[in-house]
């Protein structure tokens, strides 16, 4: 049973699983390095937490429960009682290493060390820990709060203690969870790159507008978010390193290579919604 849960790294990701495993009932151990940006993230949890509060999802008890629950801190060897620690730095393999490698040597023996990568391979993450046995991907998928489904990524030398235990956790903070082998883009982004593949070429050949590729997919198809939406919300750029990591995983398969409009939109710093443009506008009242 998973108690303790570290997280290094307070971004959106490490706010976002902060917030949801506090929910539910887990102590969070919350660290980074920058006091403000640590700062700035338990800010957004509150704000969050009391949104679903005012909309009738939470309890104050609730709330103040899992406020109570994280712990900030600026030095990692606060997270030594943690069961599980999920890394969720920034997605650079020499960082993650360097990360995970500290980790490993002020956590306990018994600590499954999690990166939450969703492009880099999690067998070349582990290849710095002296427990590789212990390392593995527990890739969410944004918005965090909303999506049940994690892919929990088998490394090279993850073993099956590990993967059980993190089934377990998955449960316990309300996820539906899949194993999968350590191959690029592991199966969710696979699976979803032709749903945003298609319609940038459809836009770029004048065949329809985005507006119109957003409405017939969601009329037609059912779906809550229309492909552009979706980039928007995860960040073009964030988009493009999927597709460009997809693309070199697979030694340059024309089906992986990154459309140039994609390029063009987070070149010219249309990164999404966090930056106010994407695909479509968005006020600054509004982001």
């Amino acid at each position: 049973m998973v108690k303790h849960l570290g997280i290094v790294g307070a971004g959106s990701m490490g706010a976002g699983l902060a917030h949801t495993a506090a929910l539910a009932g887990i102590d969070v151990a919350f660290y980074d390095i920058n006091g403000t940006v640590l700062r700035q993230a338990l800010e957004r949890i509150k704000t969050n937490l009391a949104r679903e509060a005012a909309l009738g999802n939470l309890t104050k008890e609730a709330v103040i429960a899992a406020h109570e629950r994280i712990h900030p801190h600026t030095r990692l060897v606060e997270l030594n009682s943690s069961d599980i620690v999920l890394e969720a730095a920034i997605e650079d393999l020499r960082v993650k290493k360097d990360l995970l490698r500290h980790v490993e040597a002020d956590t306990k023996p018994t600590t499954i060390l999690a990166t939450t990568t969703s492009t880099l391979s999690v067998s070349a993450v582990a290849s710095a820990a002296h427990h590789p046995e212990k390392i593995v991907g527990l890739h969410f998928l944004g918005p965090i709060q909303n999506i049940k489904m994690v892919e929990i990524v088998r490394g090279e030398y993850t073993n099956g203690q590990t993967i059980e235990r993190c089934r377990e956790f998955c449960k316990v903070i309300q996820k539906t969870s899949v194993v999968v082998d350590d191959t690029p883009g592991f199966l969710v982004n696979r699976v979803i790159q032709p749903y945003l593949d298609e319609p940038l070429r459809i836009v770029a050949e004048k065949i329809a507008s985005t507006e119109q590729v957003e409405r017939i997919v969601k009329t037609i198809g059912g779906f809550t978010e229309g492909p552009f939406e979706m980039m928007d919300n995860e960040g073009l750029d964030a988009t493009l390193a999927v597709r460009e990591a997809l693309y070199e995983g697979f030694a340059g398969e024309s089906r992986f290579r990154p459309h140039s409009s994609l390029k063009q939109k987070v070149a010219a710093g249309a990164t999404g919604r966090k930056a106010g443009r994407g695909f479509f506008a968005y006020p600054a009242e509004k982001q």
